[in-house]
């Protein structure tokens, strides 16, 4: 006797999705993952900091750059936002080692040639004073007899380390990389090793902006 079939699954019964959306300010020397899988295994990870399970970074900061991370269990809005061709903005500020001119500043602006990439034309401008950061533990090496100078560089684009290699392509090389903005998401609020929840208005406009 064959059994009867059961009727299709309603939608309206399956249990929504619960999406999960944070802003992290990552500290320098914390890996942007949940385990560390080198050799020695002893790094600080985001799980020293973040207790919610199931989330995962939108993109990834370096071990030596600090800043904004976006963490989520969204998976298409994840996609969206690392997928180069959407063109999502990311803001940094970068300290770099001597004063740029105005033509180092154009040809960043234009876009450089990296490993035989060129990168996308970008938005970069020369910051009138050192920006309002928290110092950095430990400290950045820099000569006393050599100036340094701070950056705003607001790309389209995350390429491995490319932002230290666009600044170390037109001479003046990289000293403290710091992610200030995700869109229309910033730091502000937030002290490194902190995180916060997104708002209802930050979510709304995060999921129109893709």
């Amino acid at each position: 006797m064959k059994r009867p079939r059961r009727p299709p699954r309603s939608p309206k019964s399956e249990q929504p999705q619960t999406y999960q959306y944070l802003l992290f300010y990552k500290p320098y020397n914390v890996i942007s993952q949940f385990t560390d899988e080198s050799p020695s295994g002893d790094r600080q990870t985001l799980k020293d900091y973040i207790p919610i399970p199931d989330v995962y970074p939108v993109g990834r900061l370096d071990q030596d750059s600090e800043g904004l991370l976006l963490l989520t269990n969204h998976g298409q809005l994840q996609h969206r936002l690392i997928n180069p061709k959407f063109h999502h903005p990311r803001t940094y500020w970068v300290q770099v080692e001597r004063i740029p001119d105005e033509s180092a500043l154009q040809q960043l602006r234009e876009g450089v040639i990296i490993q035989g990439y060129q990168t996308r034309p970008a938005q970069v401008a020369l910051l009138p004073q050192e920006p309002n950061l928290p110092p950095r533990n430990p400290p950045i090496r820099f000569r006393k007899e050599i100036p340094t100078a701070w950056l705003e560089m607001t790309l389209t684009e995350g390429r491995n380390r490319q932002v230290r290699k666009m600044t170390a392509s037109v001479g003046f090389p990289t000293l403290r990389l710091v992610r200030t903005q995700i869109a229309d998401l910033n730091l502000v609020g937030l002290a490194p090793g902190q995180w916060r929840h997104l708002t209802p208005t930050e979510v709304e406009n995060l999921l129109k902006s893709v």
